[in-house]
């Protein structure tokens, strides 16, 4: 797949968002969706993508927007939204239930042309149970455009997408068992160390269930996104600059003022505010720089809110914007490729400063409930303030 029409279409794909973010859903489908098909290898304009393809239910019929067939079988269904809505858990189970009704249909795409959530059906497990395999929006495929391989055409007539199916069902079933299992695990891994080395003066149980809490981080990490494997070597020296990123930076400096209640801020609720998602190894960037980056933004706003993914899955930190600069004009900490969550530098990405003093760490911070951003939101001050859930706010 070549890399410059990936580019080329995510910066396409991304002004049409910025120009117009209320897209209504069949703009979405003809401006977004069908070229993202295409991208994959799938013809449009033959009989190997269904539109509105009708699918049997128990109390009559339905319809899914795309199918993309294999011969005369559907292999992958596409449930479209308009660009202007946040995928939410509700849609997902809609895919899951198109898909449970077609044995031949191993994978379903559901998107709203910036946000992606791809499923599979897990066949060693649960009857064929559809699972998450993957969840990357635009600014995830510029930076790592091999996840695009998963959902090519060639890949799902070769089995090539079957294989890293197989590799998620793992990662769940150790993920799982992790989490029921802590206890056994942190004790099993307590008793290793201490066969090894004898008595250390350290909290050695502790150690050791933090290292079972970061393993399911890891994977559930891996998960989150998927990419291909490195490549086998090829006993040529690599002259490429090892990766000096560790698994978990910490911030040089910490420049959280501190923690505030959300009736605590004081501005005018009509307010605009950018929300934006971050992964926690994005939070040093954000703490050392009193800033974030690197994003596209298309319009002004006066605040920043930041939710947390992972196992977070907050609103959890707010504040006000200084102005919004050009990546070699922020003064960062450290050079933008050490950061851990960096994202990209292209044209037109932007870093935003904060006002001195104005990063706080909500202390009541705004719980997911169905809907998160799966990349820039605005809300306004008002609906920040008074939202108990993300459902309230997007």
């Amino acid at each position: 797949m070549d890399g410059e029409d990936i580019n080329e279409y995510v910066q396409r794909c991304q002004q049409l968002i910025e120009s117009s973010p209320q897209m209504d859903e069949e703009n979405t489908k003809v401006k977004l969706i069908q070229p993202f098909l295409e991208l994959l290898g799938w013809d449009l304009y033959s009989t190997e993508v269904a539109l509105e393809y009708t699918i049997p239910m128990a109390s009559g019929s339905t319809h899914v927007d795309y199918a993309l067939l294999v011969g005369d079988s559907p292999v992958i269904f596409v449930e479209a939204k308009p660009v202007r809505s946040t995928l939410t858990e509700t849609e997902v189970q809609q895919l899951r239930s198109y898909m449970r009704q077609e044995l031949d249909v191993d994978w379903g795409i559901l998107t709203n042309g910036e946000a992606f959530e791809v499923l599979t059906k897990n066949h060693d497990r649960n009857g064929g149970e559809e699972v998450s395999v993957v969840q990357f929006d635009l600014d995830d495929l510029a930076e790592n455009p091999e996840v695009l391989e998963l959902l090519t055409k060639e890949s799902i007539r070769s089995g090539k997408s079957d294989e890293v199916a197989e590799q998620v069902a793992q990662t769940n079933r150790a993920i799982r068992h992790l989490q029921q299992n802590e206890d056994s695990v942190t004790e099993s891994v307590t008793e290793a160390v201490e066969n090894e080395v004898g008595d250390l003066t350290i909290d050695l149980e502790e150690q050791s269930r933090e290292f079972v809490q970061n393993l399911v981080s890891v994977l559930r990490e891996q998960r989150h996104f998927v990419s291909e494997e490195p490549p086998e070597d090829s006993g040529e020296e690599d002259k490429s600059e090892p990766d000096q990123t560790p698994d978990k930076m910490e911030p040089l400096k910490n420049e959280v003022t501190g923690k505030i209640s959300r009736n605590e801020i004081e501005g005018d609720p009509d307010a605009r505010v950018a929300v934006f998602p971050t992964k926690e190894s994005g939070l040093p960037f954000l703490k050392e720089n009193e800033a974030w980056g690197f994003v596209r933004v298309g319009s002004d706003f006066e605040y920043v809110a930041m939710y947390v993914t992972g196992d977070v899955q907050e609103v959890k930190y707010f504040a006000k914007v200084s102005e919004v600069v050009e990546p070699d004009e922020a003064e960062l900490m450290r050079e933008s490729t050490d950061y851990k969550d960096r994202a990209k530098i292209a044209d037109g990405k932007k870093v935003i400063m904060f006002e001195p003093g104005s990063l706080y760490e909500l202390d009541d911070p705004v719980p997911y409930k169905s809907k998160y951003p799966q990349g820039l939101r605005y809300t306004t001050l008002g609906k920040l303030l008074n939202a108990k859930t993300t459902d309230d706010m997007l």
